[in-house]
Order: C-alpha cells, then structure tokens, then sequence
C-alpha cells in the first residue's frame, strides 16, 4: 500500500500541506499529481517562493551538483544569468564560494547579475566573451561553463574552457549546437555534457532529497527567487504573462495567481 512506502512515510504528509510539485497542465485550479512527486514545504518557504523557484531551481542544483559540481574556488561561466536558470547558478556558485563570470544582454540585466553574485559580469551587445573571460581569467579559462544559449555561442566555449574543464551544454535558445568530432575534447580534456533535469530527479528519492536541499538554501537565503510580475488566473491575465515571457524584456520568473 502506499502509506506503507518507505518514501511516501519520509514525506510526513497529511491533508491540508502546503506542498511543491513539478509536472504538467498547472493551468487549472485543481490538479492530481503522483505522491512520488509531491514534496511537502517547510514553514519557512512560502507557496509563491516555491512556485516562483521549483523548475529552475532544481534544474540548477542539480546541474550544479552533477553535471559539474561547483567548488570553493572554482571559476564558472554562466551564460543568461539574468534568467531563471541563470539567476539560480549564479546563487549557488557563489554560495559555494566560486567566482562566477555571468554573461546577460543589457546593463539592467547586468545590475541584476551582479546583486545576485556574479563577481564579472560581460554585457554581450558590447563585449567579446571570448576576450573578456580569458582577460579576468589571466588566459587558463575557466572550471566548467553553463551554456543555455546553444549554437551561436557552442564554438566559443571550447577556446574558454581551462584544461580538465566541463562543458555544460543546458539548453538552444539560439538553436541546436553544431555536430562535432569528439577527439576535439581530447584537446584540453575537457567534459561536455547535456544534461535534463529529470534525468537528475527520476525517482522519488531523488525528487526528495533535492528538493529539501534546495528548500534548505532558500530557507538559508542562499537562493532568493527574482519575480517579474504576478498575473491574475484569467484568459487576459495568461495571455499577457505568454507575451511578456516571448519578449525577452523580463527577467526572473512570471507567476500566475491560480488561487
């Protein structure tokens, strides 16, 4: 039975939680998800911190737990660090206590880079990557890149990247990157990965445990969610939050009021 699983009895949960969930059609006031993936809230994290922070935040930790592990000391580029995704990395690394190198598209973006952590931040409408990072980083490059940006900026990494370093391939928002040989990772040892979120959360253990490590660091104040706007739960209000998020004019997240 499921109130004997191992799991279902370390997730403490009783009817009327406030609980956290990752899954499709939240577009609706009510909604059935398995338990595996239900996680219940500690009393320091409210229902709109963790609606605001779920997705991107565990896509973060993750990746910065497996796909690369950031280290003290560590250097990391990341690339959009004004986005979900990005603002989250930013967090973390500089947690850890990493210099990070944040890369973003306008001087506001750039204010927000830095108030997160970003210790570098490289304004792209104005400055080469390519030079910048290898300038601040005395031409070794840098521990590990996270890149959502994909084909247009796919090339470059490999001339950023130190030796042993990782190659941390996370989205294609300007396209699906090139093929490439593999002997050119031979050239610096570097690792390249693609990582998905789900593939890091697949079972219930591990939906659990990092989801309570992230609900720790926002407990923390390690990881603060960035909220654009709140919009109202009607035809008008998800049509509005559907043209601002396509605009590339907001930065963190867009949360819709269900109820």
């Amino acid at each position: 039975a499921v109130t004997e699983d191992k799991e279902y009895k370390l997730r403490n949960l009783s009817i009327g939680d406030r609980v956290v969930t990752i899954d499709d059609g939240f577009f609706a006031e009510e909604i059935a998800v398995p338990w595996p993936k239900v996680v219940k809230l500690p009393d320091g994290v409210t229902t709109k911190t963790a609606a605001a922070s779920a997705l991107q935040g565990l896509t973060a930790l993750t990746f910065a737990t497996e796909s690369y592990n950031i280290q003290k000391d560590d250097i990391v580029l990341v690339y959009s660090a004004a986005g979900g995704v990005g603002i989250n990395l930013t967090q973390i690394a500089a947690g850890r206590g990493a210099t990070v190198i944040a890369t973003v598209s306008s001087e506001v973006k750039s204010e927000v880079a830095r108030a997160n952590g970003a210790k570098h931040v490289i304004n792209t409408t104005e400055q080469n990557v390519v030079d910048e990072v290898l300038r601040i980083t005395n031409g070794e490059g840098v521990h590990a890149v996270f890149d959502g940006v994909g084909k247009d900026t796919f090339e470059d990494n490999f001339k950023i990247i130190r030796r042993k370093g990782t190659f941390v391939s996370l989205g294609n928002a300007s396209g699906i990157p090139p093929l490439f040989q593999p002997l050119r990772l031979g050239e610096k040892n570097i690792k390249l990965i693609r990582p998905r979120l789900f593939g890091y959360i697949a079972t219930p253990e591990e939906i659990r445990t990092y989801q309570n490590k992230y609900d720790e660091l926002l407990g923390s104040g390690v990881v603060k969610p960035v909220i654009y706007k709140e919009y109202p739960f009607t035809a008008e209000g998800v049509k509005q939050s559907q043209i601002d998020i396509t605009s590339r004019g907001t930065i963190g997240k867009l949360i819709l009021k269900v109820a």
